[in-house]
């Protein structure tokens, strides 16, 4: 590969992490801000997840960057997005216990969510853009031989999820009125965190 292709495509790949970046947070304050207007735990999970996801998009910019540069040494790149990873690793630990105290205490007391339209237009939204982010995300990371950003395309396609099970919840909850989708939402969303939980602070970012 060529200097000028390489250079090429991170800045393609520091392109995305805006994207992403700029995405993930508008995504969560509308989320969370429906999510309480609603009564929904699992848009308010969704919602705190996109911000949990910002932490990754900016240690991904960190290292694009630095690359880039040319200014920084690999060794310590290494080091730390290691801390960086444990930290984002105890954020997702902390983010699954509270939607899964909320989902349990919701379903223990049967407390119904309002439907959310604004919850829906922008969970089904979410599912088309995060699919394109994480399919441009693997391809660049491989071309540059990435791992960190071929990891950071699997958490992409993570939110992915969320987003498609988050949308099942709110249309079950607001069309057929089956209160209890939203926070068994919830819970799914609460068990997919505790394994992301695990794979950021064991440091899994293979390829397969």
């Amino acid at each position: 590969m060529t200097a000028a292709t390489r250079a090429r495509l991170l800045t393609r790949g520091l392109r995305l992490e805006y994207v992403t970046v700029g995405w993930n947070i508008a995504e969560g304050v509308i989320a969370v801000g429906a999510g309480l207007a609603a009564g929904s735990i699992a848009l308010i999970g969704f919602g705190v997840d996109s911000f949990v996801e910002t932490i990754s998009a900016a240690i991904l910019l960190w290292r694009l960057r630095a690359e880039a540069g040319g200014g920084a040494n690999e060794e310590r790149i290494e080091q730390v997005e290691r801390r960086a990873e444990r930290l984002v690793g105890v954020s997702f630990a902390i983010l699954a216990a509270y939607v899964g105290f909320e989902a349990v205490r919701t379903l223990a007391a049967q407390d119904r969510p309002d439907a959310s339209p604004v919850g829906i237009v922008l969970t089904a939204v979410s599912i088309g853009a995060m699919l394109w982010l994480a399919r441009a995300k693997r391809e660049t990371g491989e071309a540059l031989a990435s791992r960190a950003l071929i990891a950071d395309s699997r958490q992409t396609y993570a939110c992915w999820y969320l987003s498609v099970t988050t949308l099942a919840g709110l249309a079950l909850n607001a069309v057929f009125g089956l209160w209890w989708a939203d926070p068994l939402a919830a819970l799914v969303i609460a068990v997919f965190l505790v394994r992301e939980a695990r794979e950021a602070w064991d440091g899994e970012d293979d390829d397969g």
